[in-house]
């Protein structure tokens, strides 16, 4: 036998398995065509188009505004443009919580799950609604400052409005694109190419992803336009584009037109094959590695193919690290009832943005997590509308070994159900963004969870004495090694003296928007001196910072890679030459509002340090 034949087999088998899997019937080669005849065809004009902006913002994952505040928050998409068309950075409109690729090069940032589709590249998302449901026609987004962060648009079956919920909650997507780098941060009215769907709807959702902006992304307002009654469609076949078919098609593998998932999950009965061909040739093992590429409907439809491949695709193995949020839209209780027999070793769970309006109820989730929590190491939650109580107590009881717990904008979760997390002991991340967790909750967490390495308390509305909870943290939490403090409205100088005494391995800290520190008492100094590891350090709207902080970062702090000082009045440019000359790691340098940087000191600070993003906002 030649040498290069097993090779060759390996590859000839591996392109049996693609072919496989790109296989389709005559039927489904006929609706794709269909589909996108109906995707690329025009309405004819035979109703009136209603235009209408959004009448209430439903739900959102974040917001770098207040919780007590109408500033930079998603409330602010409801109703008229209070900007367009004037383009800057203003504080009535939306705007999300990160940017950039920044947040991935810091301490706090988590490893990305494998499998994610390509298609998928969400960060955020908000959900408008509107007041009359219509068939779409159009959906216009006014964005204000740094647009092309919008990478999905999609429209939902179910009415926010009315009093009897559908059986079955239906999302669509009208629009998708990768990420794109646009030149400007101008505003802009954003209209891409939708497609037409076969229900009326008065529920949109975008979702945006940040990575490519240079700051923040602004919106203003969405404006929805629509017909009362379906439209009657155009067929001109010679509006047909290939590539959208393909899209078509990827839409219908990986979002929200994944109608079969469930019955692929199901399936358990397989056709007879005399042999499961060259396979059973090939080691168990390398069966495995080959798979492990695969996404989670990709082994669904492999599993369909032999026996043998059904075995390897429902092996728990496959399944160690799971993220179901790309198909958030798809995942009920009989998804996680299918999945149950495959997860038993699962130690990685992405759950975010599923279950909501009913689509996971708290006995699904509850017995879901009995049959797969043991091994569980992390577990992400974010935007989990169904959590409650009873949730929360069965994630402390069946996952002993679990080390990250993301709740990041579980804002239903009631207040006294957190004090269940101080049941898991070896806790390392806990993120509690935007959640009612109290003051009392919290205290029993950290005294109980002093494994804790990464903790994010940003916009916690509900405590009161954040100088307590920093005291604890310095007391209880020696191996803290990001925090995020970000609006916490009530932290002073004492509460920042005992947290730089106590946890002095911390390599990132977020005290942007803490309107109660001072300069003028020492606590930026004295965070300086006492945590010299700091990589990033964010003092964002704090007007007291100045030279002297500044210097004090440079003499101290020289593995600084990310500094925020937005808005302050007090620091002049020859110390910002001290910290770039001593920082030789900086990659961020945020000044923007800095009344005595104007642009040509950021011109000859970017031309002397050209390593280092110096960002400048302006408005117009």
């Amino acid at each position: 036998m030649s040498p290069v034949f097993p090779m060759l087999t390996v590859l000839s088998m591996f392109y049996y398995m693609c072919l496989r899997r790109r296989a389709r019937t005559a039927t489904r080669g006929e609706m794709n065509s269909r589909r996108a005849i109906e995707s690329n065809t025009r309405a004819l004009p035979i109703n009136v188009e209603i235009v209408q902006y959004a009448k209430e913002v439903l739900d959102f994952s974040s917001h770098y505004g207040s919780e007590n505040s109408m500033s930079y928050t998603m409330w602010n998409l409801a109703g008229i443009p209070n900007v367009y068309p004037s383009s800057g950075d203003f504080t009535q409109t939306a705007v999300f919580r990160t940017y950039g690729t920044w947040w991935d090069r810091c301490p706090s940032a988590r490893l990305p799950f494998k499998r994610t589709p390509p298609t998928f590249c969400s960060q955020d998302y908000v959900e408008l609604a509107f007041e009359e449901p219509v068939y779409p026609t159009a959906v216009h987004i006014l964005e204000t400052y740094h647009p092309g962060a919008v990478v999905r648009i999609l429209a939902c079956s179910a009415n926010p409005y009315s009093q009897n919920p559908p059986a079955e909650v239906r999302w669509e997507i009208l629009w998708s694109e990768a990420p794109t780098k646009v030149n400007g941060p101008q505003a802009r009215q954003f209209t891409p190419c939708i497609k037409q769907v076969n229900f009326p709807t008065n529920l949109i959702r975008l979702e945006v992803n940040s990575s490519l902006l240079d700051y923040y992304t602004e919106l203003d307002a969405v404006v929805l336009h629509g017909v009362k009654e379906r439209p009657v469609l155009s067929l001109k076949t010679s509006m047909i584009d290939m590539n959208d078919i393909d899209e078509d098609e990827d839409e219908e593998k990986y979002g929200c037109g994944m109608d079969t998932l469930n019955k692929q999950f199901s399936i358990v009965t397989l056709r007879e094959w005399p042999t499961n061909g060259y396979f059973d040739k090939l080691p168990y093992e390398l069966i495995q590695l080959i798979l492990s590429h695969l996404t989670v409907p990709d082994l669904c439809r492999l599993a369909q193919t032999c026996k043998l491949l059904y075995q390897h695709c429902c092996d728990p193995l496959q399944y160690i690290h799971l993220s179901l949020q790309p198909y958030w839209a798809r995942i009920n209780d009989t998804s996680l009832e299918y999945l149950q027999s495959r997860c038993t070793l699962i130690q990685w769970l992405n759950l975010s943005w599923t279950g909501n309006r009913g689509a996971i109820s708290v006995s699904g989730f509850s017995r879901f997590l009995k049959v797969c929590g043991s091994e569980l190491v992390r577990l992400e939650l974010s935007c989990g509308h169904f959590l409650n109580e009873t949730c929360l107590e069965v994630i402390t009881e069946m996952c002993p070994n679990l080390q990250e717990l993301n709740l990041s904008s579980c804002d239903k979760i009631p207040p006294q159900a957190f004090n269940h997390i101080a049941k898991v002991g070896s806790l390392k991340r806990l993120i509690l963004y935007r959640t009612k967790v109290e003051q009392t909750a919290l205290l029993s967490i950290l005294n109980f969870c002093s494994e804790l390495q990464h903790l994010s308390l940003g916009s916690c509305v509900m405590i009161e004495d954040y100088d307590l909870i920093a005291s604890m943290m310095g007391a209880k939490c020696k191996k803290l090694r990001s925090l995020d403090l970000w609006r916490c409205k009530n932290i002073t100088e004492n509460g920042i003296a005992e947290l730089a005494s106590g946890c002095q391995l911390l390599e990132e800290l977020d005290l942007g928007w803490c309107p109660t520190l001072q300069s003028s008492t020492g606590c930026f100094t004295n965070l300086a001196r006492k945590l010299p590891n700091l990589q990033k350090l964010f003092l964002t709207a704090n007007r007291s910072v100045c030279d002297t902080d500044i210097e004090e970062l440079a003499a101290n702090c020289t593995r600084l890679r990310q500094l925020d000082i937005l808005g302050t009045r007090m620091v002049s440019p020859a110390s910002l030459r001290k910290l770039l000359e001593s920082c030789k790691d900086l990659s961020l340098l945020d000044v923007s509002f800095c009344s005595q940087i104007d642009n040509r000191v950021v011109l000859e600070l970017n031309a002397n340090f050209p390593n280092v993003f110096i960002k400048k906002s302006f408005t117009q």
